[in-house]
């Protein structure tokens, strides 16, 4: 794929044509000059407006930098407000972790308030967002929240990142991380002051399923844990739930440990994707309340089966 980078510039919209403002949300301190929304784990709905990830920012000597800024321009102007309860410092920075647009589509009104804040993201996901997924997002969260995110427009990073890449911002540093293709192929995980905090997008997600069908499962799981042991982060932040240390990451990810697992086991007794959703299902009895479970299991067993299946041959 050839990396191109553009800039989607927001266009002016009358406050008449633009939706509702999201209500303020709580911001928790998960550590040191480091914050985060926590949203709601639930899809893009009319009720949550559209937003449901879990934005964060961290205060470093020159600024602010914003971490995910949600998914509509709302969201982003929402995230806006809570930095100013807490600093009156300029936003120097964004970060985006993947290309789904429940996570970055914020960036609009980060850039509507500060025209040359510089906006960060894996080169794959400047390069689709160019080729029109950006687009496509933008119509997936209008559809969703029933019209109350109109006004959205698409504004793409401007900054490729690398794994191994090292941002020096003020006192602060961000380093980013990938082992390859897993919840997406445009994934960074962002670690902040070395161990102190990580950033994980949708790479871990905390009460919900999260789809998969862009990524590869084995790929996810060796990402995150390839990411705790090189990091050995002391707060964890994934791109849905609630926030924690090791015991919610192991809780979390051994969600994809023991499906996979099962799966395997079973593929190796001839069962097809079809038979086998019972016993996974019971495999995954402590699960069976996140969100998302009974909608996205079966997708979600046949998306191993069949990496399982290329395995074998």
């Amino acid at each position: 794929m050839l990396l191109l980078s553009f800039l989607f510039l927001p266009t002016a919209v009358n406050a008449a044509e633009e939706g509702p403002e999201i209500p303020d949300y709580p911001v928790d301190r998960v550590a040191d000059n480091i914050y985060v929304i926590h949203g709601p784990v639930t899809r893009p709905n009319e009720k949550n407006q559209g937003f449901m990830n879990n934005p964060g920012f961290v205060l470093t000597s020159k600024g602010v930098v914003i971490i995910d800024p949600g998914g509509t321009v709302q969201a982003g102007e929402m995230v806006l407000r809570a930095v100013r309860t807490i600093t009156d410092k300029p936003v120097i920075a964004v970060f985006d972790t993947h290309v789904h647009g429940d996570h970055w589509l914020g960036n609009q009104a980060i850039r509507n308030a500060y025209p040359d804040v510089p906006i960060y993201a894996h080169p794959n996901f400047i390069a689709e967002v160019a080729a029109g997924v950006g687009d496509k997002w933008v119509q997936i969260m209008l559809d969703a929240s029933k019209k109350q995110s109109r006004g959205t427009k698409v504004v793409n990073a401007d900054h490729a990142l690398n794994p191994g890449d090292k941002i020096i911002l003020g006192d602060t540093s961000f380093d980013i991380y990938n082992y390859g293709v897993a919840h997406t192929d445009t994934d960074i995980m962002i670690a902040i002051n070395g161990n102190t905090a990580l950033f994980t997008g949708d790479n871990l997600i905390n009460g919900r399923l999260g789809n998969t069908l862009e990524g590869n499962i084995k790929g996810l799981i060796e990402t995150d844990e390839k990411v705790i042991e090189a990091v050995h982060p002391k707060v964890i932040i994934p791109g849905h739930g609630s926030s924690g240390g090791l015991a919610m990451f192991n809780y979390s990810i051994d969600f994809f440990r023991i499906l996979y697992k099962t799966v395997g086991q079973l593929y190796q007794e001839d069962m097809s994707d079809y038979e086998m959703k019972p016993k996974v299902i019971k495999a995954l009895a402590k699960y069976r309340n996140w969100e998302d479970f009974d909608l996205l299991l079966g997708k979600t067993i046949s998306q191993a089966y069949l990496e399982i299946e290329a395995v074998s041959f």
